[in-house]
């Protein structure tokens, strides 16, 4: 289902929208989590969860910010109570945790307060299925963003006396990335059942990660500078995909599960 599915008002979306956009912008971390609380988050995941998840998390991905909301979502989905940090299945059969307040952990993003486990218990199968539909949406907005720096780069730099963007083969790469993040969203609107929810996360994180290496041959070596924004998304993208399983590792359980039964089930009607 998609945001304009969710039988929100369009005004009241996109005021609820500008709303989180600006409020994503001005805070992240543990700052970020008190003030999306007081927005009311825990409702709006409560009442109308397939609008909350697709907006916050793409505009988390969109703005740069994070916050420990993936925790709400795995809490619900497996129906627990409280507020404490979940164990999250990381790539590597590795664990990790997401602790709202702590610092900045050991993560290759720095930014985020995740903290490595010697061990760890797989979640329920429902849970783990949300999670990977929002880390697939946070994916997303991330690949966006780093097409959006790309494009605006190729724009108004020229080269030989030229822009850059006039050059097929910056055109090509960005064009792959669009065609790769389009592909992501379709699969993430129509990511039903743990199956869907795996395919969804799978090809939103190839499609971040495509998004990484050719915008970052786009950009060139500015791109690889600690003070452009993309060094911070290909970051970000680089931990969100290996999440609750990376695009690889899913993509081969994706096949054992075909191989399994023997069949691929519909997954969409089209």
């Amino acid at each position: 289902m998609t945001v304009a599915d969710s039988g929100a008002d369009r005004a009241e979306l996109e005021l609820l929208t500008d709303t989180l956009r600006k409020t994503l912008t001005s805070a992240s971390g543990h700052e970020l989590d008190t003030a999306l609380a007081e927005l009311g988050w825990p409702d709006l995941l409560d009442d109308l969860p397939d609008l909350a998840v697709p907006l916050v998390f793409r505009l988390l991905g969109e703005t740069g910010a994070h916050a420990s909301v993936l925790n709400d979502v795995v809490r619900r989905a497996a129906g627990w109570t409280g507020t404490d940090a979940v164990t999250l299945p990381f790539a590597g059969g590795t664990f990790v945790i997401w602790d709202s307040t702590g610092g900045a952990g050991g993560a290759v993003d720095e930014e985020l307060a995740l903290r490595t486990l010697t061990e760890g218990t797989a979640l329920p199968a429902e849970a783990l299925a949300e999670g990977r539909r929002a880390l697939g949406w946070w994916l997303l907005g991330t690949g966006h963003t780093m097409l959006a720096l790309a494009r605006r780069h190729a724009v108004e730099r020229t080269q030989f006396g030229r822009p850059l963007a006039s050059f097929q083969a910056v055109r090509h790469r960005l064009a792959e990335t669009l065609v790769a993040l389009e592909g992501a969203e379709a699969a993430l609107n129509n990511a039903d059942g743990e199956l869907g929810a795996l395919l969804a996360k799978a090809a939103a994180g190839q499609a971040a990660l495509t998004a990484a290496r050719h915008c970052q041959q786009v950009l060139g070596g500015i791109g690889f500078t600690a003070e452009h924004d993309l060094s911070r998304h290909v970051r970000r993208t680089l931990v969100l995909d290996g999440l609750l399983g990376s695009a690889r590792e899913l993509t081969r359980e994706a096949g054992a599960i075909i191989r399994a039964n023997g069949s691929a089930p519909r997954l969409a009607q089209l």
